[in-house]
């Protein structure tokens, strides 16, 4: 008797949604995906992801510029979060909007990221040089920066 309650009403489809948001921002995808997994049937998930998305709760702007954010003081670049915002269901448009934003400054962003893996600054040696080059494009950065 203490297994989960099902999501069988939509205000408990809508309440579930909603704590869901009040952690951090989701997409669309994201919130069906964890309510269906709470047992939420699909018709009242969609039915109350619009309801929520008419009234500003649910915002794809929102996370994005959130997601963004957080991943950028994490050292992450546009590269990289481009392809995760795709996986994440972001449309391009939004996504390209947000990361041409100029309240970025990938260069700054690569030199502070390349300058904490890196102190010793750039290798001399090519393959030094080399996995440097990888450790910035796993990032998510075109390169290694100039400085």
């Amino acid at each position: 008797m203490f297994g989960r309650k099902g999501l069988d009403t939509p205000v408990a489809v809508r309440r579930a949604a909603m704590d869901l948001l009040a952690r951090r921002e989701h997409t669309r995808s994201e919130l069906q995906r964890k309510l269906r997994q709470r047992g939420a049937a699909g018709s009242v998930i969609e039915d109350e992801l619009q309801r929520l998305e008419e009234e500003g709760l649910l915002s794809h702007e929102r996370f994005c510029e959130a997601y963004v954010h957080a991943r950028c003081q994490r050292g992450y670049g546009p590269q990289r979060l481009r392809e995760e915002l795709r996986q994440r269901g972001v449309s391009e448009e939004l996504i390209e909007r947000t990361l041409d934003s100029p309240e970025w400054d990938w260069e700054s962003l690569a030199r502070s990221a390349f300058r904490k893996r890196f102190p010793e600054g750039i290798a001399v040696e090519p393959r030094e040089r080399a996995r440097q080059l990888r450790f910035m494009q796993y990032r998510g950065f075109p390169g290694v920066p100039a400085d």
